[in-house]
């Protein structure tokens, strides 16, 4: 099915709107983390876009203005649209779960007496939530020491922040050496959808890698995993794309497929081994608001569909 863009035509809303109402978005945005924030707007230029409209205050102010049915048919053609370009689950839920946010903020503040009854798609489960393996994890973190160098050091330590305390490479690349608390082997991690970092512990062995690290980098402020390019701009942080591309390569260094959210899963469903299931202890590790994200890791490694199969192979 091909769905065509639908524009919400008419003018804006002339509403004796409150200056909060009057920067709606602005509003709404406030206090979010800085990766909430522009993942949001990007959601919103897309959805602007879709509707005709160049500019996403525009476009929020005209839906607000649209009658309760057309505005949730505007939604519903949105989401067969993105469904249409192919775009993942996440994705359009994320960018449904938006416009939903945004219209309930209105909604609080009397603008309009209604909200999006748009529901999700039905999302895919994790396909590999074991990733690599830990046998592969520490053949990666072997392979980036050996080659020496900054490069070597720096990849090494974020090889180990990715598995040992299961960050996120967003995570990661957000890092300053500030976060950084060697004394109190802790690390201030700003966590994905908070706006507030949170206290990690560090365990001896990645603190040791981390201090080896920091050592070479040096002690200036600012990120704690910059690129070694000598043209990269700004402060010179490390991208997230570049972390995807440094994890892939050292995976391909030692003849597996890796990338750093595998690396993550190698971690949770370690934790769960060796935690005998203990789903609130690997929630506590993996920071998940939902526990059944945990739950899904929890099915996978113990693939009791596989060991059911099983049984009723044996009885041929």
């Amino acid at each position: 099915m091909t769905t065509t863009a639908v524009a919400i035509t008419g003018p804006a809303p002339a509403l004796p709107l409150t200056r909060v109402q009057e920067r709606l978005l602005d509003s709404w945005l406030a206090g979010r983390s800085a990766n909430t924030r522009a993942a949001y707007q990007r959601d919103l230029r897309d959805f602007s876009n879709f509707a005709g409209v160049a500019d996403p205050e525009e476009a929020a102010q005209r839906l607000l203005a649209t009658p309760a049915g057309d505005a949730n048919g505007i939604v519903l053609a949105y989401r067969a649209s993105m469904q249409d370009r192919k775009l993942t689950p996440a994705t359009i839920n994320r960018r449904l779960s938006a416009l939903r946010s945004l219209v309930q903020l209105a909604n609080l503040l009397g603008m309009v007496a209604w909200k999006i009854e748009v529901e999700n798609v039905v999302a895919e489960l994790y396909r590999d939530t074991r990733g690599p393996g830990r046998a592969a994890v520490k053949a990666m973190t072997a392979a980036a020491a050996e080659k020496g160098g900054m490069k070597g050091l720096r990849d090494a330590a974020i090889v180990r922040l990715l598995h040992d305390l299961g960050l996120r490479r967003g995570e990661v690349v957000g890092l300053d050496l500030a976060d950084l608390d060697e004394a109190a082997g802790t690390l201030a991690v700003l966590g994905k959808g908070r706006a507030q970092k949170e206290l990690v512990t560090v365990p001896a062995p990645t603190l040791a890698v981390l201090t080896v690290w920091v050592n070479r980098r040096g002690r200036a402020p600012g990120p704690l995993f910059r690129s070694l390019d000598p043209a990269g701009k700004g402060d010179g942080r490390l991208t997230g794309t570049a972390v995807y591309q440094i994890i892939r390569a050292l995976g391909a260094d030692v003849g597996v497929k890796a990338r750093p959210h595998g690396l993550r899963h190698t971690a949770i469903t370690t934790v769960l081994d060796r935690s005998g299931g203990n789903i609130r202890a690997a929630q506590k590790f993996s920071r998940h608001k939902d526990v059944r994200v945990l739950q899904r890791y929890d099915d996978a490694r113990e693939d009791l569909a596989g060991q059911m199969a099983g049984l009723i192979a044996g009885d041929e």
